[in-house]
């Protein structure tokens, strides 16, 4: 019997309407069997022009990937990682071939009539705990107290509770620049410690706390903060500094009683591996869409696992990149809590034929195929992005 063999791709550059929660576009890619099964995947957050994107996707799939056995994901994945001889490449190929590469999988899922985390190992999890930022009412996203005002904050998140979330996150530091990292104002200081004040005040001990920042600080500075929030017990601080500069994120590590969770930016095993050797963080947040997709995010579960580390994976892009996370958290041992836009509802349901399926704080893993997701073309069809500017994440807003 002949091997499968990749036979077409194709990618959807796709407008995510206001108010843009998880970035205002999305890049898909779909890739075709030659006998007609499809496979998608996501690329997150490349920063060039969506349509320069495009064209390196379209370089990646007719030099390598055309013509290949989906099946044999591990060695198409080196030729990809190795292409120009450097062995290092950059986050712009890793999320391209983390696109690639769940494509691969949704593909073998599909010829196998499996769920991927069946093929992972098996499910662990029968249900996924999330959490969600805090966001504006899409009813009224003008209205951006929530990011300004503690009190609109502990609303929002008591609100939240309501609704079966047991922990969620803010940054109210302020949006990072490209003069980080740096040490925090007073001011700064000042607010984000009344920010988490106000909001354990408002949820009590039914909700985890998640303070989410972006590397703005020095380690000084985020030591500084560190025991300003101490008292309040969050389940996590966010990336304090930079990520290229691991001894000074374990230098806050050590010095902070609040445990470090580091990894949206981090791409591949290797640079996963320098954060565990030296006991940088206690939760790493890999991003499917560009760490090197579904395989190599288990192979950092993996090594996470044998530092007693747990992994929460980021998600600010659209839900296919989220049904990859999915499929991964369900199939590993040291899963801790799943990112999410709220309740996977919007245009996040709109654009799936099938919506991802969240329950009074719960996560559902789907049981269908491969990712357990479709993408509803005429949708995707429907909402070509034509904008001009380069993907921003609603949370890095200016205070």
């Amino acid at each position: 019997m002949a091997a499968m063999k990749i036979a077409d791709a194709r990618t959807y550059v796709v407008a995510n309407p206001p108010p843009h929660y998880g970035g205002r576009y999305w890049i898909f890619l779909k890739l075709i069997t030659d006998d007609g099964i499809e496979g998608i995947g996501e690329a997150y957050s490349i920063p060039f022009h969506p349509r320069v994107v495009e064209h390196m996707i379209a370089d990646v799939c007719g030099r390598h990937v055309i013509g290949a056995d989906p099946f044999k994901i591990e060695c198409l994945w080196r030729v990809v990682y190795s292409s120009g001889y450097t062995q290092r490449p950059d986050t712009s190929l890793m999320a391209v071939l983390s696109a690639v590469e769940m494509a691969c999988w949704d593909i073998i899922g599909k010829a196998l009539d499996k769920p991927v985390y069946e093929l992972l190992g098996g499910q662990v999890h029968e249900r996924l705990r999330s959490y969600t930022y805090l966001y504006p009412d899409p009813a009224d996203p003008d209205d951006t107290r929530v990011y300004t005002d503690p009190d609109a904050a502990a609303e929002k998140a008591a609100a939240l509770v309501a609704q079966g979330f047991t922990a969620v996150k803010f940054d109210p530091v302020g949006p990072y620049t490209a003069f980080d990292p740096r040490q925090l104002s007073l001011e700064a200081l000042a607010r984000s410690e009344r920010f988490v004040r106000t909001v354990r005040e408002a949820v009590g001990d039914k909700c985890d706390i998640l303070f989410g920042t972006h590397g703005q600080m020095t380690p000084a500075g985020a030591i500084r903060l560190a025991r300003r929030l101490e008292p309040y017990d969050p389940l996590w601080f966010e990336e304090p500094v930079p990520p290229e500069n691991v001894a000074a994120m374990a230098e806050v590590a050590r010095a902070t009683r609040i445990p470090i969770a580091t990894g949206e930016r981090l791409v591949g095993k290797h640079e996963f591996a320098r954060v565990l050797e030296a006991r940088a963080a206690a939760i790493l947040q890999m991003a499917l869409g560009r760490v090197g997709g579904l395989l190599e995010a288990k192979k950092i579960a993996a090594m996470a696992e044998a530092h007693y580390v747990q992994i929460a994976p980021h998600l600010y892009c659209g839900p296919i990149e989220g049904a990859a996370n999915i499929q991964l958290c369900a199939c590993s041992p040291n899963f801790l809590i799943q990112e999410g836009i709220e309740t996977w509802g919007g245009f996040h349901a709109e654009i799936l034929k099938t919506p991802i399926q969240w329950q009074d704080g719960y996560i559902i893993p789907p049981r269908a195929p491969g990712l357990g997701v479709e993408l509803d073309e005429a949708v995707a069809a429907a909402h070509p992005y034509t904008g001009e500017a380069l993907h921003l994440e609603m949370h890095d807003r200016p205070l």
